[in-house]
């Protein structure tokens, strides 16, 4: 059996997402070696500016992009939603495991949901597209930018930073994070980003090999609405 390496950022959330991937491959292909890549990408090192005004989610999967075409991985463990809507040549998604909650949700030490937070409140969150949401909903609320790991961020909530802060649902979960109160912002009300919640696993197109690998992580329901989402966003 070869040895299958697996790009990864350093991330709690990052990591527990490629062991995630590694315990399946290794389960399902007894005596198949999986190994982790870790890199550090743009996006998480510059933590200081909004990602819309550097770039965007891209700056994630830039360089773990790279070791894949340079052949020093072979596959590659995303956030669906971090990837960008045309992938560089010579790669594709293998494979869109089934979907955790695509939802967000809105922490808070003290207070139940968007509407129970006083005026002027201090609400972080990582996103522009999260941002613009709240302040269409609540636009008396001090919108804050919040940039870190998903646990540091539940970590300043908990400090005593901010009054409130929205993250993903579904890192959460995965990650048994958890605050005081917590409350879930969904559709209608509240739009998550395209594929949010769905991981991806990247690889070169030429390695069919690793593709017959991957082929079993695949869920038809979630590929389709992930593949939906994107082409819908790749038209806006």
């Amino acid at each position: 059996m070869p040895t299958i390496t697996i790009a990864t950022r350093g991330s709690k959330l990052a990591l527990w997402q490629a062991e995630h991937i590694a315990a399946r491959l290794r389960e399902r292909h007894p005596g198949l070696a999986v190994e982790l890549l870790k890199i550090k990408t743009t996006g998480d090192k510059i933590l200081d500016v909004p990602l819309a005004k550097v770039g965007g989610k891209g700056l994630f999967v830039k360089e773990i992009e790279e070791a894949l075409l340079d052949g020093r991985a072979d596959i590659a463990v995303h956030s669906m939603k971090d990837v960008p809507a045309v992938l560089p040549a010579g790669l594709v998604i293998g494979a869109v495991p089934q979907r955790e909650d695509p939802t967000d949700a809105l922490l808070s030490v003290a207070y139940d949901g968007l509407a129970g937070l006083p005026r002027g409140a201090r609400v972080g969150t990582s996103s522009l597209r999260r941002q613009a949401q709240l302040a269409a909903l609540r636009p008396d609320l001090a919108i804050e930018t919040l940039r870190g790991n998903l646990d540091t961020r539940v970590k300043k909530l908990l400090s005593g930073q901010f009054a409130a802060i929205v993250v993903a649902s579904a890192g959460l979960n995965r990650l048994g994070l958890a605050a005081p109160k917590r409350h879930t912002l969904a559709p209608p009300e509240f739009l998550p980003a395209v594929a949010q919640g769905a991981l991806g696993i990247e690889l070169r197109a030429d390695r069919a090999d690793v593709a017959s690998l991957l082929a079993f992580l695949d869920h038809e329901p979630t590929r389709l609405a992930v593949t939906a989402e994107r082409a819908f966003l790749a038209g806006l």
